[in-house]
């Protein structure tokens, strides 16, 4: 996959030019293109992949950056991209925030491509269902495919969006400014329809072919797997359990993806696209336009080259909390992920580990950033069981990603918290209850997925998020908040969080640009 993306990024750097002009996103259709072949089809969903990059840059703040994980490292920088950071970080930000804009554009971008993908290969959404007329030259099983992979990545995108934003706007095909002026926003219900009807039709096109015997050359692209593993977190978050269980027991039973032996395995550029990831977006170092930001961005500032060839942004400051989550007393039974996820440069620079590689040129990491792995399957099929007893299949699902991560059995010998242990099915530390299962699931996913832009949409998802800011606020104060410039009191802070706040507002310049209809903006905004 990767060389394929090399490739058609050769092949769309020589063959043509495009100048971007800043209109409304759902205008922004640029010039049609037929794609007559395979070969063409092929670049063009290429593309589609790389389009993936520039939503994924801003992500993090979105996300992590919203949560209890991450902080923006610099407290009383007076720096316009650190003031947007803060912004974010306290829900203080206004509809025109330039952050939000940017992932709001870009995404909506990567959709306009992949629905010119689509309408060539002759799928169109129409009432709630695909209707297909098949219209290009190439073999059905290679319709299949481009067709199957272009509708997760529409999903994908529509599935991160309208939890970011509530009701947006949906467009499943290319349209005119003048037609997209008098579109009003979609509701809830109906983006969850189409992404929910895209997932199920790239499942019943894209071939069930286990990981072991994926060609080498396809590593990377969407699979079958995949596109049953992101319904089933559609389901999870709709509340549609037993929909979301069926999905993940396909996955297990028949997908061939399993745990990576240890944790920094996962993440290792040579190991890139192994068993355990079901999906990543990838990235291609090499000056080619196509290497990850991340090294650099998280790396801690003024640490030249100690970290990272070319110096850090120290962006995505893990919070003191999560500096301390993995930690126990013992000398050697701890969690791995510690020493996989996070480090310190000085005793005031900690950082984001997880995607730092050597790298030569600045911004230009051959790190993936994973999207969906096998271990995130085994958590939300916990999740999709509920709480069946300390001994029972939800907490074992539990404790088997706690012991991939080095848990050892708990004894009874010392606190459970002295050392790294899985849960045991009796005794006080026991998980003997559906409110210490839920917190024990929570945290589970917390420690294993940090940094993957999964722990806001947990909180979310779980409904905890706001009693869980308001406590991440009152920790993190007086070593970070209380140095917030200009000054903001704990009680302000706190208050700043709400249900309505939890969605991130309609960028204003898409409301201000359309003179057509008058279009809301958010509660809360």
């Amino acid at each position: 996959m990767k060389r394929i993306l090399l490739y058609s990024m050769l092949v769309v750097a020589l063959s043509s030019c495009e100048r971007i002009i800043d209109i409304d996103p759902i205008s922004n259709v640029g010039v049609g293109a037929f794609y007559r072949d395979y070969k063409e089809a092929n670049t063009a969903l290429t593309g589609c992949y790389n389009g993936m990059h520039a939503p994924l840059y801003n992500e993090w703040m979105m996300t992590e950056l919203r949560s209890d994980l991450s902080l923006q490292g610099v407290a009383n920088s007076s720096a316009a991209p650190r003031i947007e950071q803060n912004e974010l970080d306290m829900f203080t930000l206004n509809a025109d925030h330039l952050q939000v804009y940017d992932y709001w554009i870009n995404t909506y971008r990567n959709i306009r491509a992949v629905n010119y993908l689509l309408n060539n290969m002759g799928v169109r959404y129409i009432d709630g269902d695909h209707q297909i007329q098949r219209n290009a030259n190439m073999t059905e099983t290679e319709w299949q495919h481009i067709v199957g992979e272009a509708l997760f990545i529409r999903a994908y995108h529509y599935f991160n969006m309208v939890r970011l934003f509530g009701n947006i706007f949906m467009v499943t095909e290319p349209v005119n400014p003048n037609t997209s002026k008098s579109k009003n926003y979609d509701t809830k219900e109906d983006v969850y329809n189409l992404i929910i009807a895209d997932l199920q039709r790239s499942i019943e096109v894209l071939p069930a072919i286990q990981y072991q015997n994926i060609p080498s050359d396809d590593l990377g692209r969407v699979t079958h797997w995949a596109s049953r593993a992101m319904l089933a977190k559609v389901f999870l978050t709709l509340d549609r359990k037993n929909d979301a269980l069926l999905e993940l027991n396909e996955v297990i039973s028949k997908s061939g993806h399993e745990l990576a032996t240890s944790y920094s395995d996962v993440f290792s550029i040579g190991n890139e696209m192994n068993a355990e990831i079901l999906f990543a977006v990838r990235y291609k170092a090499g000056g080619f336009g196509l290497g990850s930001p991340f090294a650099n961005l998280f790396a801690p500032t003024g640490s030249g080259s100690a970290v990272v060839n070319n110096d850090g942004d120290g962006l995505n400051f893990p919070t003191y909390e999560a500096m301390s989550m993995y930690y126990t007393s013992h000398a050697t039974n701890k969690d791995t992920r510690y020493a996989a996820n996070l480090a310190i440069y000085s005793p005031t620079k900690p950082y984001v580990k997880k995607y730092v590689s050597p790298i030569m040129t600045r911004y230009d990491a051959e790190n993936d950033f994973p999207v969906l792995r096998y271990a995130d399957i085994l958590l939300m099929k916990a999740e999709a069981l509920g709480y069946d007893g300390p001994n029972g299949e939800s907490v074992q699902l539990i404790n088997t990603v706690r012991e991939r991560a080095g848990a050892v059995e708990y004894d009874g010998s010392s606190a459970f918290s002295a050392q790294f242990f899985t849960y045991p099915t009796t005794g006080t530390n026991s998980i003997d209850s559906e409110s210490r299962f839920i917190d024990a699931l929570l945290n589970e996913r917390k420690l294993e997925l940090a940094f993957e832009n999964q722990r806001f949409f947990d909180l979310v998802r779980f409904g905890k998020a706001i009693e869980t800011l308001k406590q991440h606020f009152e920790n993190e104060y007086p070593e970070h908040y209380s140095r917030i410039v200009p000054a903001i009191s704990l009680e302000d802070l706190k208050a700043k969080v709400t249900e309505q706040r939890l969605l991130l507002p309609i960028p204003l310049r898409e409301i201000t640009t359309n003179n057509e209809l008058e279009l809301e903006q958010n509660p809360g905004y």
